[in-house]
């Protein structure tokens, strides 16, 4: 690809992941993306990504590839904490740069479509070590839970763990109190996540009628 049209591209990216971020994967327009990318022609997000779905799809794929690049080596750890904790280091460490916390507040967007219920994950989640990770977690959930139960915690987690991060990324961006460092903040994070999945389940009561 020539350096001019990879420029461009990077621009677009860029683009991209500001305006998802605020204005919502729905919300922001082609238009504006062009324009903060500093384009003059309309047809340039579909020249380099094929479609505006394309070019959300880049910015998944390439923050993706920067969390799968962190993983610790080897196969899952066996251990709920230390599951938990894999799963959330990573990508946690999007908060560290600007277009990380723009891709935060991107994928909390996205959670509700994650298909752990389903056990249809979605790319770029599917055949990563973050989808193994959730198989894992799965695995030693369904051992003290019922799957229904345990299936519907996991989907839970993947919501509270991107809502944390996105409301962490935002208040970073806006320069808003945040009260722990980084490393106390992913530690705290993780406890929480943890005792979530653990938590001893709670049977419906079945009231008489009066």
């Amino acid at each position: 690809m020539p350096r001019d049209s990879t420029a461009t591209r990077e621009q677009l990216l860029l683009a991209g992941e500001h305006l998802f971020a605020r204005k919502g994967v729905d919300g922001a327009l082609t238009r504006e993306i062009i324009a903060r990318a500093g384009q003059s022609n309309d047809s340039a997000v579909g020249y380099h990504f094929g479609s505006r779905r394309g070019l959300l799809g880049a910015i998944l794929d390439r923050h993706m590839a920067r969390i799968e690049q962190r993983q610790p080596p080897g196969p899952p750890p066996d251990d709920l904490p230390a599951l938990v904790d894999d799963l959330t280091r990573p990508v946690s460490e999007e908060l560290r740069t600007a277009d990380g916390r723009d891709f935060l507040r991107i994928i909390v967007q996205l959670a509700g479509s994650a298909g752990m219920r389903t056990h249809d994950l979605p790319n770029p989640l599917r055949g990563s070590a973050v989808a193994g990770q959730l198989q894992a977690l799965e695995r030693e959930c369904v051992k003290t839970l019922p799957e229904p139960v345990a299936l519907e915690r996991l989907s839970l987690l993947i919501s509270m763990l991107t809502v944390c991060l996105a409301d962490r990324a935002r208040r970073i961006d806006e320069a808003q109190l945040v009260l722990l460092d980084h490393d106390d903040f992913v530690a705290n994070l993780v406890a929480m996540l943890t005792a979530a999945l653990t938590a001893p389940v709670r049977r419906t009561l079945n009231h008489p009628d009066t």
